[in-house]
């Protein structure tokens, strides 16, 4: 797996965007420069094949850290981005799989998981991007709760790689995996020129405090 090389792949198919005026506004309300939609990949045969390579051997290193047996591991798709990733490595690695929904269901029988996932099942949580961590870890409560599974491991293609969102991690006793990172994908944009000198150091700025830049540029609306 080359963190470099499935960068380039965000950036080849402009899953990466960037706008300083406006901003973009993430789920969560933080304003940033950089947006990532890796929605996009599915649509590519070729680099989604990559993805998807990818995704299969870091469960696998996972599983084997965690001595766990990995056709019976369950891969745990976040609802919505994080599902196609889990349902291609689950069929990659003949793995069971299941997908968490944001809320309860409203009607039925009121669940928040769908799919089977057998009590104390060891389960993996695949997500498509992870920046402040919120929604991975709301999944891993669910899994926990009303699954009662053994979830310590999120794999995500892509993180902003917040201390804030390691932190939250760590105090939950969670461990994040990904094919690549913030600052990988920021050196190779510069190397390609894709991003300027100029752009590169103020997404620098806002990647040291990013709570601090967007309520910045909120002040000066």
């Amino acid at each position: 797996m080359d963190s470099r090389r499935i960068a380039e792949i965000l950036l080849s198919v402009k899953a990466v965007k960037i706008s300083f005026d406006p901003p973009f506004t993430y789920t969560s309300g933080m304003k940033a420069p950089i947006y990532t939609d890796n929605r996009v990949l599915i649509s590519y045969v070729d680099v989604r094949k990559e993805i998807i390579n990818g995704l299969c051997e870091l469960a696998t290193q996972v599983c084997e850290e965690r001595k766990w047996n990995v056709p019976y591991t369950v891969f745990a798709g976040t609802a919505t981005a994080g599902i196609p990733w889990a349902s291609f490595a689950a069929m990659q690695l003949e793995a069971p799989m299941i997908y968490v929904r944001p809320k309860p269901k409203e009607h039925g029988a009121g669940k928040q998981i769908e799919g089977t996932l057998p009590e104390a099942s060891n389960t993996i949580v695949i997500e498509d991007l992870v920046t402040t961590g919120g929604s991975s870890l709301k999944t891993i409560d669910v899994l926990r709760a009303e699954g009662k599974s053994l979830a310590s491991d999120v794999i995500a293609i892509f993180t902003y790689g917040f201390p804030s969102t390691y932190a939250m991690f760590e105090e939950q006793g969670v461990t994040l995996h990904t094919l690549t990172d913030f600052d990988t994908l920021l050196d190779v944009a510069k190397e390609k020129e894709m991003i300027t000198q100029e752009q590169f150091d103020k997404i620098l700025e806002y990647k040291a405090d990013p709570q601090g830049w967007g309520l910045t540029y909120a002040k000066q609306e």
